[in-house]
């Protein structure tokens, strides 16, 4: 059995309180936020789609939707502030990024806007920091963010600048101000003191211009920044007053005008401009349209339009003081709609508000008029696919949830709490605070016709037969006839308020449930109880009985769902720490629908289970009030009080709708009084005399236009002709020209040809002679390369000998040194071997110290190359100059012959005029010859209308001939009424029949009454053997109690307990516990085997555990045993190390103290016993000095030779590369 879901249908209502909350998607859709959804609606073919909002979410705050209309921003309270974005071209309008204040905590976004091309985002968060945020939305990353007022001035809106992406606007209460971003911060670019106002909106005009709208009916015009002018909604601004500000002073009494305008000006709420200007809100239920003038920065009062008043409403000029909230323009701008603080919808098309300037201009509702509070009441028919709500709005509605539009609307003077629909969908019985009233549903027009005295009826229901309906007045529920109005019986038995009363499918039962946390079930013939399940902790709020009439289903305070069955709750399903405030269940049985206090809807699967199996849907933004499925298990209807209702298709999870039992076809009956009947019949018989009169006046209005017809033709031809006289006339004079200026042009021609033959001559001599000088001096500049190259190669090859010359002299020099190095080291080894390791050491430092300094040297070498090299850059640089200069003056020429071909191409230009005229000339002819033919055709026109005057006079022949037929077939339609009248009576035979039904009925319930009385003796009995058995218990304890009396005398108390052995048990007990202990010692056998078996496969796991263990330890410690030796070796070298260290320090400080001598020779080393002074020679000091300089004059001489190298390869390279040749 596939599991039900129920998918979101359509929606009827406007979320109130949400920021910017209607939006364009495109030209025929638009995009509102309803219940905890945002839907997309399409204005022309009526569908919807919708956008679910996140869970756990505490409420929408504002919608924004990206300039090229792709994106939609919806900003939502829960734990924190998120912006979600959607993406609006996928199908599903999938969800892109979900963006937050990053580090910083955000409660909530109050208002936020795309940027021009859509790849930023700013969002206002919320009080008490009241942070701007402007992030990349699509990496999601926080951009800036800057704070942009404090906790006692709440900002209302923000904005980009419609041609800039790093300026942004942001208004409020005493607010207006302009951020720039630059270099990653958002920094304020304006200082404008607005204490005194509190900007409500405002809107980009332009690129430099902002309008801003005021709580005291004010329009502020700023420009750069700074404020322009200001003007009144209702009046045009003072030209001086205007001149005033401009100049940046306040003008004289502009306070007083303030506070009186204060009293009386009307809040501008909402502004959105468009090409020809601006719309705003001009007080409650009116909106202005102002359009530019000629005159620069001014704008003129065009229309007013107002919401019209309602004619259903009690007070009908009410709605049209609803307030403002968003004003929006189609994209093609045809199209102005307008969302107020009631819940209501509003369009105008522009085009025909510019139109009826003499009219008043109103609004009509975009789709229909929706509830504007909490919807308190639900309910459906059988016979018709109606669904009624009422509101504490004071309205009541009926919808059709087949068609998805509104059949029915009206309003009260006091609040509807409850309605119920008959099972015909032709009456309504509705709950007020003062009575209950039965109405009829007319075609027009909803209309009571009895009265009862049931005040404040929080809930009413009709049976499913229609016969009877019951009405809860507190804790009692009165049953009364629908057709005799009596008050059959009062059902009295809790002690709280009813909250819910449901009747079974054979209305034969009734069920209810209240505050007192009673579900009691009623049977509705005798007006008793049946069976009762109270539970004091909980306080019920909605109940449900199944289609069987078995189990009952009941929802309360204490967040779970009851399944009740004959007094005992069966099963309990907890709800996840919410609260169920409704419940409706299926006729099939399969699904249970449940409602929450949150808003959501939950499709529970049936039977229940323990585990939570169920889908949860994101539906309304408060609680759920009421919930029903229509008869046919086709649609879920779900009211809360948000104001909004919504449709779900009830379809499984392959996408099909559930089975229909019977096909339903609904009944097309309606009702209508006699009165009006006769009206509407009256009406028609005027409409249709009227029709005549015009018929009439339309012959002589068409004869009237033959004849004008007539004498305009005759006007017409006499014009034609004498045009066409004129137009010969014309032509000739054109042909004398045109031969005239044939001859004019061929000999413009021929001059112009010599002139560019010459003047390319000259271009080619003059470019010749300059090519020439420049390839003269490319020669020069090559033979100038090629001397430079045979000095640089002299150059190297004088270098080259000089440093063989010195090598060989600093080989002979050092091959001396050497030897009297080592005669110095053989006397130095008798004295001591730590001197030589002493030695050994200063040598590899010195080594180590020598490469250091060749790598800084080879990298001072290294940049004095790339210096030669940036060198022979820039002589490239210079030949590159030479090769421009030679393509500019290739250019030249190419100029040249550019010109000529413009000449060329004005030449053609020339001659295709001459053809144009030509052409003119061949179309005059034409327009002639169909001047002609239009002629002819109105005169076959004319013989036309004449023929069709014949046959409508032979129509209105046929037409009286009808009407006299007409005339025969009434007597017919008084045959068909005859018939009426024996179905009418074949009726009340069927209605005798139903009589005897009902006392076949009667005779039943006497019968079950006598099955009654005898199950109530078959419990008498059975209470009598319970009172048997206690007896037998009290005697075995005092028998018992006698034996207790014997415990220090075995065999007393021996025979005593075979007495009690013998008095009290038989011997069919006796073999009861032989049987119950052998089956208690074959489990414990069983249960035995099974642990004795648990335990040999564990000590098996243990076995194989030890082993793998054992392994990895011998494996750690073969690798602990490595580690160790690693580490006793790193030691040996620690101390190695430590000891050359220390060996290297006391060398220094023996260095330290040897002195000097100037002749490089050795010295005896004396120690005196007194002093212990050594005088040795310091050799040490002066070979490192030589080394030194031998060093250094070592690497000069080779980055000298690196040097040569390097330009040597230059000059072949540059010598190897030749310019091109020229080509003459």
């Amino acid at each position: 059995m596939s599991s039900i879901v129920a998918q979101s249908h359509y929606i009827f209502g406007l979320r109130t309180g949400v920021i910017n909350n209607l939006c364009y998607f495109d030209e025929q859709t638009v995009i509102f936020p309803c219940g905890n959804n945002c839907v997309r609606y399409n204005i022309d073919q009526r569908w919807q789609r919708f956008i679910p909002g996140t869970e756990k979410s505490q409420g929408m705050l504002a919608l924004a939707i990206s300039t090229n209309r792709r994106y939609l921003a919806v900003s939502e309270r829960g734990e924190k502030g998120t912006i979600t974005v959607f993406d609006l071209q996928h199908e599903q309008s999938r969800k892109r990024k979900v963006l937050s204040g990053g580090d910083v905590s955000v409660l909530e976004f109050v208002c936020m806007a795309f940027s021009p091309d859509s790849k930023y985002l700013i969002g206002q968060a919320g009080a008490p920091d009241w942070t701007l945020f402007y992030w990349m939305w699509e990496k999601q990353k926080v951009m800036a963010s800057v704070r942009t007022t404090g906790p006692t001035n709440p900002i209302s809106q923000v904005s980009f600048n419609p041609q800039d992406n790093t300026q942004v606007c942001v208004s409020g209460s005493g607010v207006f101000k302009l951020f720039r971003y630059t270099e990653g911060v958002l920094k304020q670019s304006n200082i404008l003191k607005t204490e005194s106002q509190n900007i409500l909106c405002h809107a980009w005009l332009s690129e430099e211009r902002i309008l801003a709208g005021t709580e005291t009916g004010r329009l502020l015009a700023f420009e750069s920044g700074d404020l322009r002018w200001e003007m009144s909604v209702t009046s045009r601004p003072a030209a001086p007053e205007r001149d005033r500000q401009l100049d940046g002073r306040k003008p004289e009494g502009s306070e007083a005008e303030g506070s009186a305008a204060q009293v009386r000006a009307p809040r501008v709420t909402a502004i959105t401009a468009y090409s020809k200007g601006f719309v705003c809100s001009a007080g409650p239920g009116t909106v202005c349209l102002f359009e530019k003038t000629e005159e620069k920065d001014n704008y003129r009062k065009t229309r007013e339009i107002k919401i019209p008043v309602d004619p259903c409403s009690n007070e009908p000029s009410q709605a049209a003081q609803q307030e403002i909230v968003t004003l929006c323009v189609s994209p093609s701008e045809e199209t102005l709609v307008t969302s107020t603080d009631k819940g209501q919808l509003y369009c105008i098309t522009l085009s025909s508000a510019e139109m009826s300037k003499g009219e008043e201009a109103h609004f009509e509702f975009l789709s229909h008029s929706f509830h504007s509070n909490s919807i308190t009441g639900l309910s459906t028919c059988i016979r018709k696919p109606l669904v009624a709500t009422c509101s504490l709005d004071h309205s009541v509605r009926v919808w059709n949830f087949d068609t998805n539009v509104l059949e029915l609307y009206k309003e009260f003077q006091e609040e509807a709490y409850s309605v119920s629909l008959h099972p015909s969908g032709l009456f309504i019985l509705v709950g007020f605070s003062d009575k209950l009233r039965l109405m009829n549903l007319l075609i027009d027009d909803v209309r009571s016709f009895k009265e009862f005295t049931v005040r404040g009826c929080r809930e009413c229901a009709f049976s499913y037969g229609g016969h009877m309906f019951a009405a809860v007045n507190g804790n009692v529920i009165h049953i009364y006839s629908t057709t005799t109005f009596e008050n059959l019986m009062n059902l009295k038995g809790h002690n709280g308020k009813v909250r819910s009363v449901v009747w079974s499918a054979d209305d034969s039962r009734l069920v209810s449930c209240g505050m007192d946390g009673a579900v009691y079930e009623w049977n509705t013939l005798n007006s008793k109880r049946e069976s009762e399940s109270v539970l004091k902790s909980c306080s019920y709020t909605g109940v449900a009985i199944s289609s069987d009439g078995k189990s009952i289903f009941a929802v309360g305070t204490d967040r779970t769902l009851k399944e009740i069955q004959d007094c005992q709750i069966l099963r309990e399903v907890a709800a996840d720490d919410v609260a169920y405030t409704s419940i409706a269940v299926s006729r099939s049985g399969r699904v249970l629908f449940a409602g929450t206090a949150i808003g959501t809807v939950r499709a529970i699967k049936y039977p229940l289970s323990i585990q939570k199996d169920w889908i949860e849907y994101q539906a309304h933004a408060g609680a759920v009030t009421k919930m029903v499925i229509t008869f046919d298990d086709q649609f879920l209807l779900t009211v809360s009080e948000d104001g909004c209702l919504l449709v779900w298709k009830i379809i499984d999870k392959e996408g099909r709708g559930l089975k229909r039992d019977k096909d339903v076809t609904y009944a097309e009956e309606i009702l209508i009084t006699k009165s009006d009947l006769e009206e509407k019949n009256q009406v028609m018989l005027e409409l249709k005399t009227r029709v005549e009169e015009l018929k009439m006046e339309n012959e002589y209005q068409l004869r009237l236009k033959d004849m004008n017809h007539n004498e305009k033709i005759k006007e017409l031809s006499e014009k034609f002709m004498q045009q066409m006289e004129s137009l010969k006339t014309k032509y000739q004079v054109l042909n004398t020209e045109k031969e005239k200026q044939e001859l004019a042009h061929q000999a413009s021609m021929g001059e112009l040809v010599e002139k560019h033959f010459k003047e390319q001559q000259d271009l080619e001599s003059t470019g010749n002679q300059k090519l020439m000088l420049e390839y003269q001096k490319y020669q020069e500049l090559q033979l100038k390369c090629q001397r430079m190259q045979e000095g640089h190669d002299g150059q190297l090859q004088a270098l080259e000998e000089t440093r063989e010359q010195a090598l060989q002299d600093i080989t002979l020099f050092y091959q001396a040194q050497l030897q009297e190095k080592t005669h110095l080291l053989s006397h130095c080894q008798d004295e001591s071997r730590q001197q030589v390791r002493e030695f050994d050491e200063t040598k590899k430092q010195m080594e180590e110290d020598w490469d250091r300094e060749v790598h800084n040297i080879r990298i001072k070498y290294e940049r004095k190359l790339r210096e030669e090299k940036e060198v022979s850059l820039r002589l490239k640089g210079e030949t590159g100059v030479m090769k421009k200069k030679f393509s500019s003056l290739q250019r030249e020429i190419d100029e040249r012959n550019m010109e000529i071909d413009k000449l060329r191409v004005e030449l053609q230009k020339l001659q295709g005029f001459i053809k144009a005229l030509e052409k003119d000339i061949m179309d005059l002819k034409k327009e002639s010859k169909e001047r002609d033919e239009t002629i002819q055709d109105k005169e076959k026109r004319i013989y036309d209308l004449k023929k069709k005057n014949q046959e409508l006079e032979k129509f209105k022949f046929v037409l009286d001939y009808k009407i006299k037929e007409l005339k025969k077939q009434i007597e017919p339609r008084e045959n068909d009424i005859k018939e009426m009248k024996e179905q009418i009576l074949e009726m009340e035979g069927e209605l005798d029949r139903f009589h005897k039904k009902n006392t076949q009925l009667e005779l039943n319930t006497a019968e079950l009454k006598l099955k009654l009385k005898a199950t109530d003796k078959e419990m008498h009995k059975e209470m009598q053997r319970v009172k048997d058995l206690e007896a037998f218990v009290r005697r075995f304890k005092s028998d018992l109690h006698n034996c207790v009396g014997f415990m220090q005398e075995p065999k007393q108390l021996k025979d005593g307990i075979r007495e009690l052995y013998d008095r009290y048990v038989q011997q069919s007990d006796v073999v009861d516990i032989v049987g119950v202990d052998a089956d208690i010692q074959r489990e414990y056998s069983r249960q035995r085997e099974h642990l004795e078996k648990n335990v040999a496969s564990l000590k098996r796991k243990l076995a194989k555990d030890s082993e793998v263990h054992r392994t990895q330890k011998v494996k750690i410690m073969k690798e602990n045993v490595s580690l160790i030796k690693e580490i006793n070796e790193l030691r040996q070298e620690l101390r190695l190390v430590r000891a050359q260290v220390h060996d290297y320090e006391s060398q220094a400080g023996v260095n330290k103290r040897k002195q000097s001598s100037s002749d490089l020779k050795v010295l005896a080393s004396v120690r005196t016993q007194g002093a212990g002074q050594v005088a040795r020679l310091n050799f040490e000091e002066e070979a490192e000095r030589i080394i030194e300089l031998q060093r250094r004059e070592i690497q000069r001489l080779r980055l000298e030779i690196q040097s040569q190298g390097q330009i040597h390869s230059l000059q072949t390279s540059s010598s190897t590369t030749r310019l091109p040749t020229l080509t003459a």
